[in-house]
């Protein structure tokens, strides 16, 4: 009989004597790739039942946007709930304790390398860029747009800035680049909702549509159609604030047909009253007439305008602790929870 090379005794004896315990690849207290993604992932509602954010749909009717903080506090307890899938003992639940801090820390970081892994980046070159940023952990805030624009233009650009910035301007300029804020998380939850997460508190959010190349048109204002009028920059010529319009003439018995050799004279016209605008002199001044160039929403400041008592504005809101509080409602919580 052949009598095996080690005992599994004396391999158990082997290895706890052992001063290395972890192979030199995996350092102590690193997470495997799956596991840090998973967990920064969690931290930025990745995988969150909608039902869990919006626990009610009056708070988030058709076409409206709610902006939000994102608790870390909830988020933490979040990422514990995940990991006590693992605690199955005293020793598990006493090593992660010994390990929470360093772990909300990494995470800190983790979380900006997760717009980067959504967007098909390599695990390990995102790490890089985030562990190459050192700063502590940021207030974190969002919105959750519902709104048929989500469905039209999927690919909207969603910017936001530390300050408020006057049109017009560029987005590709040195200023606006300096102001802007990281983007966290773009996703769509269902093709007419989105949810953005910003890096600290934005003063102006903008929503645009996506630009695909060099669009013409007019705009329906009322029962007419008409063109704002455009300086030689393709900018657009604004008094007291208001874009200044021109009517585009139509034929009578078909008012979707735009007579062009009119709307160059009405043009030509509206230029004698606004000499910044551009000279038509010939099809590329036409052109930049009728530029129709994304469009542009801003969010700005921190006051609501949303509950006015304009009538065919109001929105529906919910009074949480108002409404838990009522009779009907607390015995159906206290029967699905259990509770006598």
């Amino acid at each position: 009989m052949r009598l095996p090379a080690t005992t599994a005794r004396e391999a158990l004896f082997t290895r706890l004597k052992d001063p290395a315990q972890t192979s030199v690849l995996q350092p102590d207290g690193d997470l495997p790739p799956y596991m840090e993604s998973f967990l920064a992932h969690l931290r930025l509602l990745v995988g969150v039942p909608f039902e869990y954010l919006i626990p009610d749909d009056r708070m988030l009717p058709p076409e409206s946007i709610r902006f939000f903080y994102v608790d870390r506090s909830w988020t933490d307890r979040l990422v514990d709930g995940g990991l006590a899938v693992g605690q199955i003992g005293s020793r598990e639940e006493a090593h992660y304790q010994a390990r929470g801090s360093a772990l909300h820390q990494l995470l800190d970081q983790s979380e900006r390398m997760v717009r980067s892994l959504q967007r098909g980046k390599d695990f390990y070159d995102a790490k890089a860029v985030s562990d190459a940023d050192q700063r502590g952990a940021k207030l974190i805030t969002g919105f959750l747009l519902r709104s048929s624009a989500v469905k039209q233009w999927p690919h909207m650009d969603v910017r936001g800035y530390d300050v408020t910035i006057a049109e017009p301007f560029e987005t590709s300029s040195a200023n606006a680049v300096g102001h802007q804020l990281k983007l966290l998380r773009l996703e769509l939850l269902a093709p007419s909702l989105m949810i953005a997460l910003f890096e600290t508190e934005p003063k102006m959010v903008i929503l645009e549509e996506p630009h695909h190349g060099v669009q013409f048109g007019v705009r329906h204002v009322g029962s007419q159609l008409k063109v704002p009028l455009r300086d030689g920059h393709g900018q657009q010529i604004v008094k007291n604030g208001r874009a200044v319009q021109v009517t585009v003439p139509t034929r009578k018995r078909h008012s979707d047909v735009i007579r062009v050799a009119a709307l160059r004279e009405a043009l030509i016209g509206a230029h004698a009253a606004n000499p910044t605008s551009v000279v038509q002199e010939g099809s590329g001044s036409f052109a930049i007439s009728v530029l129709d160039p994304p469009w542009r929403q801003h969010f700005e400041g921190t006051e609501d305008f949303a509950d006015t008592g304009v009538p065919g504005h109001d929105l529906a809101f919910v009074n949480v602790t108002f409404t838990v509080q009522q009779p009907l409602v607390l015995s159906s919580v206290k029967t699905v929870l259990g509770v006598l």
